[in-house]
């Protein structure tokens, strides 16, 4: 099994640990115990086509925790936190089932999810959705400084219309404020 990591301060990657025999696989995706961080209130499953792009999006006060169950992710990070260590550090994970890892985005870490070829992968967030809560920018913006697998990938109304990296920031940045007043 491949262990993955993650370089932005919070964002926790949990190795999971299939249970193989004659019958198929079991797998444990999520415990309290587990050192995630977060509680969810709510878990999605989500299909894609190939060369579909979601995102990019960050949130001011939810946690997302998400596995791939078929197909693959290439998920591509940005940690927006002024007062984090790694502000500003962009990395790309690459989920497929047979990594069998699970990876939690605090709030402040924007994200966006690319799918290579057909896939379903599980999520769960901490808070139920919430407008004010989902901000989004243009995922080919140079900003971001994340190099996609992609060119011309098929996107929602919604991130087609984006706006850019740095509205979005100061977006995030407003609300975080709002929400500790």
């Amino acid at each position: 099994m491949t262990q993955l990591v993650s370089h932005i301060d919070g964002v926790v990657v949990t190795s999971l640990d299939p249970k193989a025999d004659d019958r198929g696989v079991f797998t444990e995706v999520y415990r309290a115990s587990w050192a995630t961080q977060i509680a969810p209130v709510q878990w999605n499953v989500v299909a894609s086509h190939a060369d579909v792009l979601r995102g990019f999006h960050v949130h001011v006060s939810h946690c997302d925790y998400l596995l791939v169950l078929e197909g693959e992710l290439v998920l591509g990070l940005r940690d927006i936190r002024p007062e984090s260590p790694t502000h500003g550090v962009t990395e790309t994970i690459c989920l497929r089932p047979e990594t069998a890892s699970a990876v939690m985005m605090p709030p402040g870490v924007a994200h966006g999810f690319y799918f290579p070829k057909p896939s379903r992968h599980l999520y769960c967030v901490s808070h139920y959705w919430n407008m004010a809560d989902e901000l989004g920018c243009r995922w080919d913006d140079p900003a971001l400084g994340l190099t996609w697998p992609t060119t011309s990938p098929a996107l929602s109304e919604r991130d087609r219309l984006a706006g850019s990296f740095e509205v979005m920031v100061g977006q995030f940045l407003r609300g975080r404020a709002a929400a500790k007043a």
